[in-house]
């Protein structure tokens, strides 16, 4: 992010948003089968009978999606976003399969070299090639994410007979029932993130969008901790019979989150505005302002992520879209009246209300089930112990 706007500034930065936002919202297409379906039915499948239609769904998707997209917008960069849907959704069908096999392990290792890969690229690309337009960021991206690809590939099938690789229709259908209730939900929920960013270019214009993705894409970095505890929960929570264990999890995985999140927010605030505009450049002086509006929702969805995919987890889809769909009815109608007044300030405040919205609703229902204690945000003495045990072996192991 810091490369890509003193590279290409607030339009270059724009464009790669849009662009990523459209990828993101065909992803959900995609997701039906490659998305958390894969992780759900790894182990009550064999691998042979859910990663065909994983792949033949991903390339058609990805080839399709977009090409509908393109009658009514820009066309510019078409082949780079059938490419990056292509490409994205193959290696989410692998990385999702680890999840259900809980192989966390190589999820972690594929997740981050998805950016050193990336950013490798790009060096090659604008410093041996000699190439410097912003289509680099894409060329870059889609060529890490098949070299990925290629390589969890090949770590997968080495434990697959191919001859015992089949269509049925069943397991068909049982991923295509899970996926698209999970994916629903999701679709809304990104709507919620980014329809901002389509009113902030229809009313304000591309250089707005690049603006605000910044402050978002900063801020949301915090939410790096809790999809991480999130993804380890899901991969538990579906191979867990024992449903208050599971519940008990849930809890300390929120506790954890809400603490370290709080703490990554503070140290944000904490730094001076100028600092942001020394690190992304100087039409980014606004990003300290971005996130201090932002933070009460990056808050709430650090939070309440856990208690989403806990419901993922024992396949309650129903509370996931409802809590979306009710954030997203309040976006749509605030967007039209706040965005032209307040511009990049007012999508702020609407999407840090629609995340509290849709948060409160998850919060409500999961605590219907449980009983509410203040507890559940604060880590115990034994769990502080534990968690600094942890830190401390991983570091003397690096050593």
């Amino acid at each position: 992010m810091i490369y890509s706007t003193n590279k290409w500034g607030s339009e270059g930065k724009g464009i790669i948003s849009l662009v990523i936002a459209d990828l993101t919202l065909i992803s959900f297409f995609a997701n039906v089968f490659v998305g958390s379906s894969m992780s759900y039915f790894a182990k009550r499948y064999r691998t042979e009978a859910i990663l065909p239609f994983a792949y033949i769904w991903a390339v058609l998707m990805g080839i399709l999606i977009p090409l509908i997209f393109s009658f009514n917008h820009a066309s510019e960069y078409l082949i780079y976003l059938i490419g990056l849907s292509v490409s994205s959704s193959l290696l989410a069908a692998n990385v999702n399969l680890f999840v259900g096999q809980q192989n966390i392990k190589m999820f972690n290792l594929y997740t981050a070299l998805q950016q050193i890969v990336h950013i490798i690229f790009i060096l090659i690309i604008v410093y041996l090639v000699k190439v410097n337009s912003v289509t680099v960021y894409f060329v870059a991206q889609i060529a890490s994410l098949g070299v990925l690809f290629i390589a969890s590939g090949l770590q997968i099938f080495r434990h697959c007979n191919m001859r015992r690789i089949s269509f049925s229709g069943k397991v068909g259908g049982k991923l295509l029932d899970y996926g698209w209730k999970t994916q629903l939900s999701a679709f809304l929920q990104f709507l919620n993130n980014r329809l901002s960013f389509y009113f902030l270019e229809y009313f304000k214009g591309i250089v707005s969008v690049g603006i605000f993705s910044v402050g978002i894409a900063f801020s949301e970095a915090i939410w790096t901790v809790s999809r991480s505890l999130s993804v380890i929960l899901y991969s538990d929570v579906v191979n867990n019979k024992n449903s208050n264990d599971a519940i008990e999890k849930t809890k300390v995985s929120l506790r954890i989150s809400f603490l370290i999140t709080l703490v990554f927010i503070t140290i944000m605030l904490l730094i001076p505005g100028q600092i942001y505009s020394m690190i992304f450049g100087r039409d980014f002086s606004k990003t300290k302002e971005i996130i201090l509006f932002l933070s009460p929702g990056i808050l709430a969805i650090a939070v309440s992520n856990i208690i989403g995919y806990y419901f993922a987890g024992i396949n309650k889809l129903r509370i996931l879209n409802v809590k979306s769909l009710i954030g997203l009815i309040f976006t749509i109608i605030s967007s039209f009246y706040i965005i032209p007044r307040w511009g990049i300030r007012g999508a702020c405040i609407i999407t840090s209300v629609s995340y509290c919205i849709s948060s409160g609703i998850l919060f409500w229902r999961f605590y219907q089930m449980t009983k509410f204690r203040f507890q559940d945000f604060i880590l115990s003495k034994a769990e502080i112990n534990l968690l600094l045990n942890k830190v401390l072996k991983k570091n003397r192991t690096l050593k």
